[in-house]
This record gives structure tokens, C-alpha cells and sequence, in this order.
């Protein structure tokens, strides 16, 4: 919605020893009042026609569930024809609720509830996302209470997160594969944030020492992953 706009009177006040011309006087506040009521009109327009988001029945409600392999774009276009969504899904008129970046795998909703969409994208409504995270190195438990408590990083401290030592998932190969250094171990976690900051928790591990090497969203609120095969969806 536009702001109101702010009406200057450029018009100098006249000095003292000239008389005020009472018909330019009675000119200028009728035009000053035409304006006032010309953009007062345009305000009201605008707030008449915001339209509400429509409320959608169970049967137009559309959920898509995809798991995003690594390097493939959270959009359907891209003028550098890299892979997007695109090249996956074939629905229509379905929306990213967030984001997962490209270098990132698993759990991206689409939808075409705006609702729906903005409950999961709004850090407001701090919806709980978990991840699966390959970090290099073995982190000791007060690594971990240091993410568990929130760490400082250059956009503030980050809220309390869940933290887990977890087996190694029953995943898909990545392509390419990770680079992982010969001698040096690797653990994964399983890490759940109600934030969405950028590259948030490969800046959280790094924080501590552990840099990420692999980073897959398992699930957002209530959805996840399970039965869904890495570069596939699930329509619900």
C-alpha cells in the first residue's frame, strides 16, 4: 500500500508591507483542496481493492512435496540455463513456501495456498525445519550445547536450536560427491532451527569449527522426505 503523500505548500508567505490578494488566496486553497481530494481518492481506491488472500477448499488445495537434489535452483527460470525446478515438476500454478539453496538437497514445499505459504516462509511463525548435516570433524557435546543455547553470528544470535549425533542417513548418493579430506572424519547431525536466515546453519557449524559438507532438509512443520525418491515429488 502507497504511503500518503505529503503535500508542500512551495507558495512564500507574503511580507508584511504588501496587501494579500484575497482572490489568489481563495485560487490557491480551492487547488490545494482539489489535490488533497484528488490523492485522497487514490488513497481510498488503493485500500478498496486490496484483495484478501482467498481461503481454498481442501479439493483446490495443492501441496508438492520435492526433494531437491543438489545443484538445481528453487525456481522454475533461469536466464543461465542452470537446472531449476522446472525440470522436475510439471504443476502448475505452485509456489515455494521459503527457499533451500543450490547447493543444498531435500525438502522444498510448493504450493498455491498463499496461507499455507506464508505461515511456513514467515520467521514470525517460527516454523520448526530439520536438517541432516554432514560437518567435518568429530564435534564434542559442548560444541553442540553451543548450537543447542545459539551462537553470534554477523546477523545476531541465532535461537536455541535441537541438536543430535545421528547414524548416517539411508540416502542417495550426492553428485558430484562431497570433498572429503583423507585422515579427517565426518559426523552428521541432525539440527533443527525455527529461523530461516540465509545459509544459516552451515554458518552455524562453521561457527564452531565444524564447516558443513553436505546439507539435506529432512522436513518442515508436519512434512518430510520419507518415501520420496531425491529429484521426485509428492503431489498432496
Amino acid at each position: 500500500m502507497n504511503d500518503p503523500i505529503k503535500l508542500t505548500n512551495r507558495t512564500s508567505q507574503p511580507s508584511a508591507n504588501k496587501r494579500k490578494n484575497p482572490r489568489k488566496s481563495h485560487t490557491n486553497e480551492t487547488n490545494k483542496n482539489n489535490k488533497n481530494a484528488k490523492y485522497q481518492g487514490k488513497w481510498s481506491q488503493n485500500k478498496a481493492t486490496k484483495q484478501p488472500v482467498k481461503t481454498l477448499t481442501a479439493a483446490e488445495r495443492k501441496i508438492v512435496l520435492f526433494n531437491k537434489p543438489f545443484d538445481v535452483l528453487s525456481q522454475f527460470t533461469d536466464d543461465q540455463k542452470r537446472k531449476t525446478l522446472a525440470d522436475y515438476i510439471n504443476v502448475k500454478n505452485v509456489y515455494a513456501a521459503g527457499r533451500l539453496d543450490r547447493d543444498s538437497e531435500g525438502l522444498l514445499l510448493l504450493t498455491n495456498d498463499g496461507k499455507l505459504q506464508h505461515k511456513l516462509a514467515n520467521p514470525k511463525q517460527k516454523t520448526e525445519k530439520t536438517y541432516w548435516v554432514q560437518v567435518e570433524g568429530i564435534p564434542l557435546e559442548a560444541d553442540l550445547l553451543m548450537l543447542e543455547k545459539g551462537v553470534n553470528l554477523k546477523d545476531g544470535l541465532t535461537l536455541p536450536a535441537k541438536v543430535s549425533v545421528i547414524k548416517e542417513p539411508d540416502i542417495w548418493p550426492r553428485n558430484p560427491p562431497i570433498r572429503e579430506r583423507k585422515n579427517i572424519a565426518t559426523t552428521w547431525l541432525s539440527i533443527s532451527i525455527k529461523e530461516g536466515r540465509n545459509r544459516q546453519v552451515r554458518r552455524m557449524t562453521a561457527h564452531i569449527g565444524f564447516p558443513t559438507l553436505r546439507l539435506i532438509r529432512y522436513s518442515i512443520g508436519e512434512y518430510n522426505i520419507n518415501n520420496i525418491k531425491n529429484g521426485e515429488f509428492s503431489l498432496i
